[in-house]
């Protein structure tokens, strides 16, 4: 617990050579190609993973924790109760503890209107089976008892989860690797290998690596390789300011949020603390040629975003990022091993006050680590799950939109069986790639 989040810190612990051939090479060893990379084995493929930094080094262990079910996109919500599946079937499977516990997850109303609002979302979920519950007033206070602010009622999900980024992403590469899948460690990927049209292989700072298939689930840094490909997607980051308290007494044994903060109670007996709207964005380059798409969204959640002019240097939106660079040449990826950005001192300060005000009777609020991570987004706030049709051979899983942790392993079997040509068993019509030059109209999905 003390290594929390992950980072250059951590040793590398997957240290393979490269191979010179696979059936598929994924790129990115967050909980998503993680995922992949093992769903992808049990189908037979022989698969490369490959990392530009740490396993789980990014928003893969910076994340609040959270399995949930609750609030889910309509379109998201099928691979998330696929999801929560997968992550008790892993866990078993590994032999490895998780942190996994189901503690529910409890959306606080502060007004009527968004009560209303959960209510029409709990009817859709009762279709599919999921044991959401409004409640009133009294039971809210009931549920998480001693809080300061009285709320006219809120939504819960009982079988929602949560678990340890740090330990369980670690712990399924461990799982992945015991399986059969090649993983490198320090191995950034520069550019795909194309060959008459389609993808022949990759080539990576350690050499390049024949496959006829590549699944890029790079995060934040999606974007940017892509560019270099001619495939422009509106993907930007958020830098989301998160905070660890020291072990303090239990309130409520899963994660809430009334919009101001963000808990969950954590293994160790602290909480995970986090504002539940507020985020910091870098303006850079792909800012200004994607904000007509994110006109819609700024409309909506513009109050909690703080602009800040300038990215730290070697960030993916930095303004002297290069944008292009020869297989042969350091990329940006490799210049910034692990994106670890600092938290805002000022959203640390507001949300662990509010957390405080709510809760007095746990006293001062005493902070054991604090940390920043990028979070990929997309203007409609869902991810990219497709193939590249204009590039056959890629296919693509990113902007999880800060909704990655719980649903990766769902995605990571929707992105495998896609790449076999298998049924993939869900509706992906909402994630497509091409929605955001087809001239579809971009429906904002849930910010939570």
């Amino acid at each position: 617990m003390s290594q929390f989040p992950l980072g250059l810190h951590a040793p590398v612990e997957h240290s393979a050579p490269l191979p010179e051939r696979a059936d598929v090479v994924v790129i990115g060893g967050g909980v998503v190609g993680v995922s992949t990379a093992i769903h992808l084995g049990r189908r037979g493929a022989n698969v490369v993973l490959v990392e530009k930094g740490r396993v789980a080094g990014e928003q893969s262990s910076r994340n609040w924790g959270w399995i949930r079910q609750q609030g889910r996109d309509t379109a998201e919500l099928p691979i998330m109760i696929e999801a929560r599946r997968l992550w008790i079937e892993l866990a078993e499977q590994s032999g490895e503890d998780f942190g996994l516990t189901q503690g529910g997850v409890t959306y606080l109303a502060r007004t009527d209107a968004e009560l209303d609002g959960f209510s029409r979302w709990q009817v859709f979920a009762a279709k599919l089976g999921v044991d959401t519950m409004m409640l009133d007033a009294a039971q809210t206070a009931q549920l998480i008892p001693g809080m300061t602010r009285t709320y006219p009622g809120a939504m819960t999900t009982p079988s929602d989860m949560r678990a340890e980024p740090w330990l369980a992403v670690p712990a399924l590469a461990r799982l992945a690797a015991r399986e059969g899948v090649t993983i490198v460690e320090e191995c950034a990927a520069r550019a795909l290998d194309v060959e008459g049209g389609r993808v022949a292989g990759l080539v990576t700072e350690k050499g390049r690596i024949a496959a006829s298939e590549v699944v890029l689930a790079g995060g934040a840094w999606s974007s940017l390789f892509l560019r270099r490909h001619g495939i422009g997607i509106p993907q930007l980051s958020v830098l989301s300011s998160v905070a660890a308290t020291e072990p303090m007494a239990r309130v409520y044994t899963g994660g809430a949020t009334d919009d101001e903060v963000a808990f969950r109670l954590r293994q160790d007996g602290g909480y995970t603390l986090a504002d539940g709207s507020a985020h910091d964005f870098f303006v850079g380059p792909d800012a200004f040629r994607a904000l007509p798409k994110y006109l819609p969204v700024m409309k909506k959640h513009m109050a909690g975003t703080k602009l800040r002019p300038l990215a730290p240097a070697g960030y993916p939106d930095a303004w002297g990022t290069p944008r292009n660079w020869g297989e042969d040449e350091m990329s940006p990826f490799e210049r910034m091993r692990v994106l670890d950005p600092k938290p805002s001192r000022h959203t640390l300060k507001t949300f662990i006050g509010r957390f405080e005000r709510l809760f007095p009777q746990l006293g001062p609020v005493k902070i054991k680590a604090s940390w920043g991570g990028m979070i990929d987004t997309l203007p409609d706030i869902v991810p990219i799950i497709d193939r590249a049709g204009q590039l056959p051979g890629l296919t693509i899983g990113t902007g999880m939109c800060g909704h990655g942790f719980g649903i990766g392993p769902g995605v990571g079997r929707v992105l495998a069986d896609k790449v076999m040509g298998n049924e993939i068993g869900h509706d992906l019509r909402r994630f497509r790639l091409a929605r955001f030059s087809d001239g579809s109209k971009l429906d904002l999905g849930p910010s939570l």
